[in-house]
């Protein structure tokens, strides 16, 4: 079943990638552009250790987004956006596409 899961998450994040290149570059590129950046703050549960930079490495290596700061103590990622034109969607994309399968990959107590 982890195998599954973890093929599943590698398909997630290749499309997260090819679809946020584009998006990025559009955004850039396009007449005009004037992108918004802007910080948002994720809090992430049930993550080991291992999963947590997982997420952070997935995040950052997504285009338009980077993470800034892992704050252990909290539970919080702390990230950059190119665009801030709607951080709860990229909020609620992380949690669905990365988050929720790295949960059941790197679940915490769990430190592989």
């Amino acid at each position: 079943m982890k195998l599954l899961t973890a093929f599943n998450l590698l398909l997630r994040f290749l499309l997260e990638v090819a679809k946020s290149g584009l998006a990025t570059a559009w955004l850039i590129l396009r007449p005009g552009a004037r992108p918004t950046p802007g910080l948002v703050r994720i809090r992430y549960e049930g993550l080991s250790d291992t999963g947590v930079s997982l997420l952070g490495c997935m995040i950052t290596l997504t285009p338009g987004t980077t993470v800034i700061d892992i704050d252990n103590r909290r539970h919080e990622l702390l990230i950059h956006l190119l665009d801030d034109s709607d951080p709860a969607a990229v909020v609620a994309n992380v949690r669905r596409s990365f988050e929720a399968p790295l949960r059941r990959l790197f679940p915490a107590g769990d430190q592989a």
